[in-house]
């Protein structure tokens, strides 16, 4: 492989690392803020229950834990070609 190619996966790998980092940070951020706003109401009912159940924050943490997976698969690949390669 070229030095582009290599380079090209190191980026890409690096910048979806960055970006599931970011969106487990987020989704943590998101849940945190959503209950203490919804534990100040009168009704806590859905907080205490967790009824109806909210799949936007499991959806946002899976999302992040891929990119992470995909990103470290990226760096990896790109700095085994660059060694290597």
């Amino acid at each position: 492989m070229t030095q582009s190619d290599t380079s090209s996966l190191l980026v890409m790998g690096g910048i979806l690392l960055f970006l599931g980092i970011a969106a487990v940070i987020w989704d943590r951020l998101e849940r945190k803020g959503y209950f203490k706003a919804i534990s100040t109401r009168t009704d806590i009912r859905e907080f205490l229950s967790g009824w109806p159940p909210r799949p936007e924050f499991g959806a946002l943490q899976t999302g992040g834990w891929i990119a992470i997976v995909l990103g470290l698969i990226l760096a990896g690949a790109g700095g085994w070609f660059k060694i290597w390669g």
